[in-house]
């Protein structure tokens, strides 16, 4: 693949002749070709041919340096298009031409537009801006610039030598560019783009890298020194350059192991620079002659965006390393890996394999040897078999596969590490691959040409499962010893690579291996209804024996299960059950040799010999069985006697009774083992050759599914719930199923009938069985369906009890969460914050509930947060539901305003009304009502604090501290109510509320502001001095004395303090707490709000376990895929109008009002920052539909949750005094912490979309995918973790043809790219709307005409029709319906002349008959009608006109439907 960073050279290109670009360029006019995109640099650098992907980089170059040397940037693109004319001299590629003819177009018209600024020619104008660019953004910024940004400015110094190089004859490059170029050159390497880990960073550290773990990981994997360096051959007769061509060095064990098989490590091939951008070739050229078979495995990349499959599994391998060693390590002292984190992820990767061996009975190549390295080999088999996964494309669905690849891999492994010796100098060697894609090409390949025509074989899910090798049975392959026969290296003779039918698209005389081509293995479909039988036999078989077994009961004289133990004849009845079940028995072994012939061309023999065997046992017991029960007749006995005989006269039982002993022998064991879950788990897993004997009539040998069994209590608890289930419901088939039709169906049986008026349906039958069958057919069905209605029932029974010892839903409702959001801080902390000592302690209470209140603050304000900037609640609500921080002004606990609506107003009105003389009596009368008393204590202590803040003047300081002390003093002494008078208090709380609006208002002049505070903060002080105190005049009046100046009190205020946040947040509180009453107790109204919020409050309580460090938390990652669903919402699809005259936009606002209000009072909030209105709309709607923006929002709250987790475990006590949200970033220690809270974020959590035609999407014409392509980008620049994994296809010329090559691609955000394109989406046109609706107009009309005619030429009746129905109901209930029905009917004529003949019964089956024919003379043409999707919208729209959603009504819609949707102003 080509190379556009400069380290490889493209042998397609000749070498660059020497030219001087500002000659004009001559040729004759072109016409313009027309590309559909609004900014030209897009298509510059985005709509480029595939075949010419190499010149990419180099036009994103151009347009990244237009704005600051637009002369640099046209020579840039003339560079590009030259090469692309050496690439493709005859524009042969798909759209090179077109690609060519714009490029050359836009060139003409540069030539005159732009002149040289930095000096007088090309050539010395394009050095002097490379060596200003390296002055200025290399030099300067390696100490303080990013990596990702230091990454990107080497690339374009990079594309820009190039350009040079084909500008400046090489004689005229001064020697200050060229030692520009050379530094550059060399540390390019440095900087390359990275996925998490920048390994090869210098300069500015990252703060992931600096991590002790990360440190850890990385030495044990450099540690090479000891490992064979690998020696190539080479031409050269010096001896010293001898030496310096044949070892190649390594950096780490991935490098070495690339080294000996040719794992791919390629260079980098491009990086945008808008955001960054890998290139991995892991599949190439193998899928080029599949271009229509997609390939699901390479959506998924583990990795960088660095150097193809080693440096993916470089990283991979250290982030594994580093997550499982830190977990419960001392980070003091912590150097190097712990040897039991090496040996446990090893187990766990090379568990399959382990296992793979022990089936097949092979020893494990994963061997070593007696003073060897252990921690090294086992990192090396470690990363061998990540390596090999990296590049396994679709192998990696044929797990086995893969443990066959790394069985012989590990093998070589061993012999280059210890058998290869070198014959001079004795040292271990090895030959290194010829390239870096012998592994692909030599091992891959072969398995996926495998793949690639089976797949062409299933006809696009057209050809018989019997036809083709699916996935499944290629891998089974491997689940047996003769897959060694495939050799090593592979012999591509071997039966698994034949293809006896090869694709039609393959030529007639192409080589073919020889041999005979493998079968499916094991497992052949075929498709009957009998899967529902034999799926399902062990049900099936019970309920029938349990039915049979309740009909001989019921139809005993007593009827009762008691007969039993004590009537003979009833018991020798039920033990016709063995009888049956030997029948179905029988049944089930032949639909297994059924259902599995297509597959006994690849089964063992041993596997057909065990379905023959059980065929032949069934058919022999089918015949015993039935023998010896019916010598058994004459020797009956009842249940009681038959257990007490056995023991005294077992020699004289009945043959039948030694023939079910032995026959249920096998039932016995396996029921013994099935409640010693232990023994069977170790049975089935077993690989010893007498337990597969004795397992091997149980159930087939097979690798997977083996030892899938729970623990004894899980299988108690499930044997329990079943047992209570099937009881309930026999008892239930029994008493009111069964026993009631027994008398009945007696009577049926003796009624002699000699003849009918209507043909009887068994006209030679007896006893009545047409009848019979008819009254127990719907009794039957409802015993074999009730069982799911049983299971319903115990299921919600037996879940309610476990849910209430689990605790869950112990908060249903907000006024449950109101009655117990006191000890919701508590259970935040228990479960969701790792315990310290200091939490145990009993002597500090106060100090931990504030400390769990501090902590659960910061995150119930991000979760409130949260919902404000998703609409969800209003301003007002979110200052309700806020908890503040922690603060050391307020003495007692502060709670959410919406626990304290109306408690001050209540306090108040209780003071004023209070008649009493004791103080206590008023304070126990506050204090018995939940949150009163805080509430009170926090107001005058918040209120205390902001007037004594305001004030400038130390004398009136003084007075309010004197006011305070009085106050204090008062209530310590007990004289507060004589000292001060509650009737005053009402008044003093009308200036407050004034006085606290005023100081959270916004002004505009100064000096009237200053006014109108200090105005109403004076009327404040006399009220409190002259209504409230009793002597408050003599505190004003000392003060006067103290101070003989003319200034008058409270007139200097420190007015800047109304713009400090915090401030105007206690000011705001303390306004809310005086102000807010009942109402609030509603906060919030929206139901999506109130349910996430009674959903986390409930979940605090349920039984989880301990929350562990951020540090010692498992890793996880999130793969959505996504294919071209919508992203966001474009303008027009908002606006677009239905045929109703319905917009989306429109829609969402009528059934999302409040949500829409508070969308709007965001918008207009003076606070908020400049936004683009539009687009804030179209993320407004686009969050409440099924769009891919919506979902990555909701992802990446989990990556804010770890950020929060470690802000609270990291910021101690520091951490209480303001939000997660005020931290400013600016300080150093802030910084550094926020670096690394964001480093172990990266650490602990991934999130990779697999958009699967962005590639596509990014060069495509379509509106719509450039739309897709536009949004995901921005979801990228706003998200920076957020990882894009997709396939790009390129047209590469390979053996001088033109094939098609797909890599794997991996993206993550960087700069905001500056691309404007159009967006919208395609409907139906109206013609075709109107030919819809008189297409339905039509259908209905028809409708009506057939009922017409029913109704008048058949008779048809309303009677009819609700016989009808009543007959297609799906329960034995209909038909007695219909019975009482025809009774009625019937009745009103000749009822008691019929009774008397005997015929009831029958005019009763014709009424059924009747009924049914009816039935589906009516109502069959409707329910196939109602499948066709016409016809179910057009009942959708009848009934409700495509509006019933959230309890919306028509009107709302039909009201407004041609007036346009509100935007927010």
């Amino acid at each position: 693949m080509a190379s556009t960073s400069g380290t490889k050279k493209d042998p397609m290109v000749p070498a660059p002749i020497p030219r001087a670009p500002s000659r004009r360029m001559t040729r004759m006019p072109t016409m313009m070709v027309e590309l559909n995109n609004d900014d030209p640099a897009a298509a510059d650098s985005e709509m480029v041919p595939s075949s010419l992907a190499a010149i990419a980089p180099i036009l994103r170059v151009a347009n990244e340096i237009e704005k600051d040397n637009p002369r640099v940037a046209y020579l840039c693109r003339f560079h590009a298009f030259e090469k692309a004319h050496r690439m493709d001299p005859t524009s042969s590629g798909r759209g090179v031409r077109q690609f060519k003819t714009y490029l050359l177009h836009k060139l003409e018209k540069e030539e005159e537009e732009t002149k040289p600024q930095l000096a007088k020619s090309d050539p010395r104008e394009i050095q002097m801006y490379y060596q200003h660019f390296y002055e200025k953004y290399i030099r300067e910024g390696e100490q303080t610039r990013k990596p990702e940004e230091m990454a990107k400015v080497y690339q374009i110094a990079t594309v820009l030598y190039d350009v040079l190089k084909t500008v400046v004859p090489p004689g005229r490059i001064e020697d200050q560019t060229h030692k520009y170029a050379v530094e550059v050159e060399r540390k390019k390497e440095r900087y390359t783009h990275y996925n998490i880990l920048p390994l090869h960073v210098v300069g500015i550290k990252s703060a992931i890298m600096e991590l002790p773990e990360i440190k850890a990981a990385m030495r044990a994997l450099r540690s090479v020194d000891n490992l064979p360096m690998p020696r190539a051959t080479s031409t050269s007769h010096n001896p010293e350059e001898t030496y310096q061509e044949r070892v190649k060095s390594v950096d780490d064990i991935l490098d070495w192991l690339a080294s000996i098989f040719g794992f791919q490590n390629l260079p980098i091939i491009c990086a945008k620079l808008p955001y960054l951008m890998k290139y991995v070739k892991p599949k190439c050229t193998i899928l080029a002659a599949s271009s229509d078979l997609i390939i699901l495995s390479l959506i998924y990349v583990f990795g960088t965006v660095k150097k193809g499959n080693v440096a993916n599994q470089r990283e991979h391998l250290i982030l594994l390393l580093a997550n499982m060693d830190v977990r419960k390590r001392n980070l003091e002292d912590y150097n190097q890996l712990d040897s039991a984190t090496i040996k446990r992820l090893m187990d766990k990767i090379t568990k399959n394999y382990i296992s793979w061996c022990r089936y097949l009975h092979v020893k494990s190549n994963l061997r070593f040897p007696q003073g060897s390295d252990r921690e090294q080999l086992m990192l090396i088999y470690i990363a061998l078999y990540l390596l090999i996964w990296g590049e396994a494309s679709n192998i990696r669905f044929m797990p086995e596969c893969l443990c066959y690849i790394f069985h012989n891999m590990a093998y070589d492994v061993h012999g280059t590490l210890y058998s290869n010796v070198h014959p001079v100098s004795g040292d271990a060697y090895h030959t290194p691959a010829p390239d870096d894609e012998t592994f692909l090409r030599t091992v891959i390949t072969p398995f996926y040409q495998v793949l690639r025509k089976e797949a062409k074989k299933n006809n696009k899910g057209k050809a018989s499962h019997s036809k083709w090798r699916n996935y499944d049975d290629l891998n089974e392959y491997f689940w047996s010893k003769k897959c060694f026969k495939l050799g090593w290296p592979l012999d591509l003779k071997a039966d698994f690579f034949v293809n006896d039918a090869p694709p039609a698209n393959e030529r007639a005389n192409q080589a073919r291996a020889a041999g005979k081509r493998m079968p499916k293995t094991n497992f052949v479909e075929v498709r009957t209804f009998w899967h529902l039988y034999r799926s399902f036999d062990r049900m099936w078989t019970f309920f029938i024996l349990a039915l049979q077994a309740m009909i001989i009961l019921a139809w005993s004289p007593t009827g009762s299960p008691a007969a039993l133990f004590s009537d003979d004849d009833v018991f020798k009845n039920v033990l016709s059950i063995f009888v049956t079940y030997a029948f179905l028995h029988l049944l089930r072994a032949a639909l297994d040799i059924i259902l599995s012939f297509k597959a006994w061309g690849s089964l063992k023999f041993t596997q057909i010999l065990r379905y023959l065997l059980k065929f032949v046992v069934a058919a022999a017991w089918a015949v015993l069985l039935p023998i010896t029960y019916s010598k058994s007749i004459q020797n009956p006995t009842a249940l009681v006697k038959y257990f007490s005989n056995w023991a005294g006269d077992w020699q004289n039982q009945s043959l039948y009774n030694y023939a079910i002993a032995i026959y249920l022998l096998p039932n016995v064991l396996a029921a013994v083992i099935f409640l010693v879950p232990f023994l069977r788990r170790h049975m089935e897993r077993s690989n010893f050759h007498i337990v597969s004997v004795f397992m091997w009539w149980a159930q087939p040998k097979l690798y997977v599914g083996r030892g899938m069994h729970e623990d004894m209590f899980s299988l108690l608890k499930y044997t329990f719930f079943w047992i209570m289930l099937l009881i309930s419901k026999f008892a239930f088939s029994y008493y009111v199923e069964i026993l009631p039709l027994v008398n009945p169906t007696k009577l049926i049986m003796d009624i002699t009938v000699e003849s009918y008026q209507w043909p009887e349906l068994f006209p030679s039958g007896t006893y009545n069985m047409a009848v019979v069958i008819a009254i127990w057919a719907p009794i039957v069905l409802v015993y074999f369906m009730d069982p799911q209605i049983w299971y319903a029932i115990f299921s919600t029974l037996f879940g309610g009890i476990s849910g209430a010892f689990s605790h869950l839903g112990e908060i249903r409702t907000l006024g449950m969460l109101r009655s117990r959001f006191g000890s919701v801080p508590k259970a935040f902390c228990r479960h969701l914050l790792p315990r310290s000592d200091m939490d145990t302690r009993k002597d500090l209470d106060d100090t931990i509930d504030r400390k769990n209140i501090a902590n659960f603050s910061q995150v119930w304000n991000e979760f409130i947060h949260s919902m404000r900037m998703e609409d969800l609640i209003s301003n007002r609500d979110r200052d309700l539901l806020l908890v503040p921080y922690y603060s050391s002004d307020v003495t007692v606990i502060q709670w959410p305003p919406f626990l304290l609506a109306s408690k001050i107003p209540i306090a108040l009105d209780m003071a004023k009304d209070f008649r009493g003389k004791e103080d206590w009596e008023l304070f126990k009368k506050i204090k018995t009502v939940d949150y009163m008393g805080p509430a009170v204590i926090e107001c005058y202590e918040s209120l205390r604090d902001i007037i004594f803040s305001l004030l400038e003047d130390e004398a009136d300081k003084i007075i309010i501290r004197q006011i305070c002390y009085e106050v204090d003093l008062s209530i310590q002494q007990h004289r507060f109510l004589n000292e001060f008078r509650m009737t005053g208090l009402p008044l003093l709380s009308d200036k407050l509320e004034k006085f606290l609006i005023v100081l959270t208002s916004d002004y505009e002049e100064v000096d009237t502001y200053r006014s109108q505070i200090i105005n109403i903060l004076q009327d404040i002080m006399e009220i409190i001095t002259k209504d409230v105190m009793s002597n408050g005049h003599e505190i004003l009046a000392r003060s006067h004395l103290e101070n003989d100046s003319k200034e008058q009190r409270f007139e200097k205020i420190n007015i800047s303090l109304t713009k400090n946040k915090s401030w105007r947040e206690k000011v705001v509180r303390l306004h809310l707490l005086l102000t807010v009453k009942e109402s609030a107790i509603n906060v919030p109204s929206n139901l999506d709000a109130r349910r996430r919020i009674t959903f986390f409050a409930n979940s605090l309580f349920m039984d989880m376990p301990t929350t562990p460090k951020v540090r010692d938390m498992l890793s996880f990652s999130v793969l959505t895929p996504y294919y071209k669903e919508d992203v966001l919402y474009s303008d027009e699809a908002l606006n677009e109008e239905n045929e109703d005259g319905i917009s989306i936009l429109f829609y969402l606002q009528k059934i999302y009002p409040d949500e829409w209000t508070n969308f709007n009072e965001r918008l207009n909030d003076p606070q908020s920052e400049t936004v683009n209105t539009a687009e804030l709309v179209r993320q407004w709607v686009s969050y409440r539909g099924q769009t891919l923006s919506r979902t990555v929002r909701g992802m990446m709250y989990y990556r804010t949750a770890l950020e929060l987790q470690c802000f609270l475990e990291f910021g101690g006590d520091n951490a209480f005094f303001g939000g997660y949200r005020t931290m400013d970033l600016n300080q150093g220690d802030n910084r550094t912490f926020f670096d690394r809270a964001q480093a172990l974020a990266n650490l602990k959590f991934t999130y990779v979309v697999s958009c699967q035609v962005y590639g596509a999407q990014k060069k495509s014409d379509d509106p719509r995918d450039r739309s897709c392509y536009t949004n995901i980008l921005n979801l990228m620049v706003t998200y920076p973790s957020l990882r894009v994994a997709y396939i790009d296809e390129r047209e590469e010329t390979i053996d001088k043809k033109t094939q098609k090559v797909y890599y794997s691609v991996l993206v993550k955000g960087g700069e905001k790219l500056d691309e404007m394109v159009s967006m919208g989406r395609r409907r139906f046109g109206t013609e075709f709307q109107l030919m819809f609706r008189v297409l339905k107009a039509l259908l209905f009309l028809a409708f009506v005409s057939v009922m017409m005619v029913l109704f008048v030429v058949c008779d048809l009746t309303l009677s009819d029709v609700f016989a009808a129905i009543l007959a297609f109901l799906p329960t034995g209930w209909a038909i007695l319906l219909n019975i009482s029905l025809l009774c009625f009917k019937i009745g009103q004529a000749c009822r008691g002349m019929i009774m008397k003949l005997g015929f009831w019964q029958s005019i009763k089956e014709l009424g059924r008959a009747y009924e049914y024919i009816m039935g589906l003379l009516l109502f069959m043409p409707i329910a196939i009608l109602s499948w066709f999707p016409f016809v179910l919208e057009f009942q959708t729209r009848l009934l409700f006109n495509q509006a019933f959603s959230r309890g919306l009504q028509i009107s709302m819609i039909l009201s407004g439907r041609k007036d346009h949707a509100q935007h927010p102003t």
